[in-house]
């Protein structure tokens, strides 16, 4: 009978419409047996079985949509049945998604399935299922929106309280897992620090559990995204990879369990650590998105599905495809140092240079002459800038550059008249140590007058100059989370409520100036995530400017983020003390948003020439580099070749750029012995491409794809760049 009904199983799924995103599965009688929810190349399937259990079933391939089958999951003797919806309860064999406390001290959690119905959130089909405790007033929503066109599953969770009466303590409430099959699982992730973020680590996933995490809302040594194949090599081209990332700013976490039996749970959302939710009567919550994604081409096809979905669904609609301008920044220059010649001096350099965009950093705002004092007092420094900051803009403006601002409103200088009129408007706790963290506190943004400051001063900012960009820095980690005029059970959803109000400040000063850039910065890369790039347009990715480290944290950052949100600057930084040539600083700096920090008050005529030629060739490239389809030819993780290729979206041009780090002895090593020809990717196979060398060579695109081109740089620590144009 088993038999006869796996068959009948099968059937029924290969007569469906596999046309459909979201195809709910039936027997013969009609009875609902579960769904398969589709993208181009993946499926995920969920089955209810006969306990009104929502269980996952496979996710991969699209193939295996004809083959809906119940798994056989063992852990060691004993069953293992892991739902959609993992709660604490009954085994503690999984990790859990919801861990709740109901009004009588149960904390074991039962669901069974209520509903099934297919809505529309943002003009896509999206799965809603809803199941609820057996007894208590406590209803779980699960989310499923496909994303078909970049192999793409948003999933999140809703819970809702639907007592009359009694509140229900969320201990931990997590947005949602995945479950795959038996194998051997490697992970690729990012890992770093403060000056060296976004650097890839590869492991394998042996029994246990894995854990990445924010506590303090910084994320420098790692970033929630993850890679995950059952092949070692990864990053072969045939490679099956699982990915994903979580949607949040601030503490976060993301857990990978491998079991014995060889299965892999990956869940991820808010980092309930030191945190709680009271969810009273009547009320909701829910957490952010996690987008889980599969492909069969490896961790590069993988970033470029990723690289398509952020620019054109999570990006702001109104800014997504606005190309990125060219910055000229004067903190390198200037330092707090700040007034109104200075900054025109620096101006009509960066002018002539073909900059589009200068911004002023640190120092311009009240008592601000180091970083002992003015944060909090978002008003123009009056013996710096007597006559305002509007006759600057204005002569900016007339130059023909737009005028941006540095601000950093979530913090606060203890010696600044913010502090003086309300030092209760600090995190803190009573009868312990405040950590003045780069002499700064953090202001309680949990508090609605902190909010209202805060909305009103960057307000005024905006409403009352010409300021088109904002460079919204975070420059120090979360301590002493206290609220202590708060109840005790608020004080403990301090960070949650911060956050909270941290989205709606951004969203609110969006709508007011929809057409003001902003740039997320947290002490270099410590905020990289998408919930912060659904509201700011692009990411300042490292304090560390060094060419040769960058080379290292942009590759990362490429893995999960595109390139139109990375930020990358020339500034003269060479602590390897290797005398770069400028034309290499700016082939490194051209792989993103291009942004010049250097003091160029001290160039010289022919460093002004370079610079005038590297901005004018970035110009000419930067649609490619940050609309394009990127694919990187050669990793510096291993090796001393680096290339990144950038390809149109029709083919029709593409730009390859090119770096040697040290340069090896021919025979040396492997690489030095071999790829010496590197090969394109993402062209047409069918077209004839002219490089613009010399001889202005034809190539077909199946020749540059399987022949290559010569390796074109000979020397350490050069580079180059080719560019390729279809006949």
């Amino acid at each position: 009978m088993k038999r006869i009904a796996i068959v009948l199983w099968a059937l029924m799924l290969f007569s469906m419409n596999a046309s459909s995103q979201i195809d709910s599965v039936m027997n013969a009688s009609g009875k609902l047996l579960g769904w398969n929810i589709l993208t181009q190349s993946s499926v995920y399937q969920l089955m209810l079985n006969d306990r009104g259990e929502v269980v996952p079933v496979f996710y991969g391939p699209k193939a295996h949509v004809e083959r809906m089958l119940p798994q056989d999951r063992s852990r060691g003797n004993g069953p293992f049945q892991l739902n959609e919806v993992t709660v604490r309860g009954k085994y503690a064999d999984k990790i859990p998604l919801v861990e709740v406390m109901f009004a009588d001290g149960t904390r074991d959690c039962e669901l069974v399935f209520e509903k099934a119905e297919v809505i529309t959130v943002e003009s896509r089909k999206t799965l809603r299922i809803t199941q609820k405790d057996k007894y208590y007033p406590f209803v779980v929503v699960s989310y499923f929106r496909p994303l078909p066109e970049y192999d793409i599953l948003e999933k999140w969770t809703e819970v809702k309280n639907t007592g009359k009466k009694e509140a229900i303590q969320i201990e931990n409430l997590l947005s949602s897992s995945i479950l795959l099959q038996p194998a051997r699982y490697f992970l690729t992730h990012h890992g770093g620090r403060w000056l060296n973020e976004f650097q890839l680590q590869k492991t394998e996933l042996t029994t246990g559990t894995k854990t990445m995490q924010a506590r303090d809302f910084s994320s420098f040594e790692n970033s929630p995204w993850f890679a995950v194949s059952n092949q070692q090599e990864a990053d072969a081209p045939n490679a099956s990879v699982w990915f994903g990332q979580v949607h949040y700013s601030g503490n976060w976490r993301i857990d990978l369990e491998s079991t014995v039996s060889g299965h892999l749970q990956i869940a991820g959302g808010i980092n309930f650590w030191d945190t709680q939710w009271k969810l009273e009567a009547g009320q909701s919550f829910t957490t952010p998105k996690m987008t889980f994604g599969f492909t069969q081409k490896g961790t590069d096809e993988a970033a470029r599905l990723s690289a398509a979905y952020i620019r054109k669904e999570i990006l702001r609609p109104s800014l997504r495809d606005k190309i990125r301008p060219v910055i000229y920044n004067s903190w390198y220059a200037t330092g707090f140092n700040v007034n109104e010649e200075g900054q025109l001096k620096l101006a009509r350099e960066a002018k002539d240079l073909g900059v589009e965009l200068f911004v002023i950093d640190d120092g311009w705002f009240a008592g601000r002459k180091d970083d002992h004092a003015g944060l909090g007092d978002w008003f123009t420094d009056p013996d710096k800038f007597p006559n305002g900051l509007n006759p600057l803009i204005q002569k900016i403006n007339d130059m023909g550059m737009q005028f941006g601002i540095w601000v950093e409103p979530e913090m606060v200088n203890p010696n600044s008249q913010l502090y003086k009129k309300h030092p209760d408007w600090v995190l803190y706790f009573p009868n312990r140590t405040k950590t003045e963290w780069r002499n700064q506190l953090t202001l309680n943004l949990a508090r609605e007058d902190v909010y209202q400051y805060l909305l009103q001063s960057m307000t005024f900012l905006l409403k009352n100059h010409n300021i088109k960009f904002i460079k919204w820095d975070r420059n120090r980690g979360l301590t002493e989370p206290g609220w202590p005029s708060a109840s005790p059970s608020m004080q403990r959803e301090v960070r949650l409520r911060y956050m909270n109000n941290l989205y709606r400040l951004v969203d609110e000063l969006e709508k007011r100036f929809p057409d003001v850039l902003f740039e997320s910065c947290s002490s270099g890369g410590g905020r990289p995530d998408l919930g912060m790039l659904s509201r700011m347009d692009q990411t300042w990715t490292s304090d560390n400017t060094n060419p040769l480290d960058r080379l290292f944290i942009q590759y990362g950052y490429l893995s999960a983020f595109p390139a139109n949100t990375m930020v990358c600057w020339t500034t003269g930084y060479d602590r390897s003390s290797i005398n770069l040539p400028q034309e290499f600083i700016f082939y490194v700096a051209m792989q993103g948003v291009l942004g010049v920090g250097d003091n160029i008050l001290q160039w010289n005529d022919k460093q002004k020439e370079i610079a005038r030629t590297k901005i004018a060739e970035y110009k000419s490239i930067r649609n490619m580099v940050q609309q394009g389809n990127l694919y990187r030819l050669k990793s510096p993780f291993e090796g001393n070749k680096i290339a990144l290729q950038y390809v149109s979206l029709n083919a029709s041009e593409a730009v390859v750029l090119c770096y040697n780090l040290g340069k090896l002895m021919e025979g040396a090593t492997d690489e030095s012995r071999s790829n010496k020809q590197l090969l394109l990717q993402g062209l047409d196979p069918k077209a004839l491409y002219t490089l613009d060398d010399k001889n202005k060579t034809t190539l077909s695109g199946e020749y540059l794809m399987t022949i290559g081109i010569l390796w074109p740089v000979s020397t350490a620590y050069r580079s180059a760049v080719i560019k390729l144009k279809k006949q």
